[in-house]
């Protein structure tokens, strides 16, 4: 099974849906910072965040962008940080 890395990023009008959105996406990634994550995903997992996150939109008003690294275990991203420190999400184990 493949996982890849993918940064999520959003950006939720209604403050209501928006932390619907937060929850939904710390079942599936690393909180980096406001509206940021980063998830290492089989491409099964990251259709069902793309389902569930659809489900949430307004699709009028809100807007969600997934950029798709790459694979994970053969993807080292370049990544300057200031400040906090950036650590590229591990492998580790899922359970559903």
């Amino acid at each position: 099974m493949t996982e890849h890395l993918y940064i999520v990023t959003y950006d939720i009008r209604d403050p209501k849906r928006w932390r619907r959105v937060f929850k939904l996406m710390n079942g599936y990634g690393e909180w980096l910072q406001l509206s940021v994550f980063q998830c290492r995903l089989s491409r099964r997992r990251q259709a069902e965040m793309v389902q569930l996150l659809d489900g949430i939109l307004n699709h009028q008003h809100d807007h969600v962008i997934i950029l798709d690294i790459g694979p994970a275990d053969g993807v080292t991203p370049r990544v300057t940080s200031l400040g906090k420190a950036f650590e590229a999400v591990k492998r580790e184990p899922v359970i559903v």
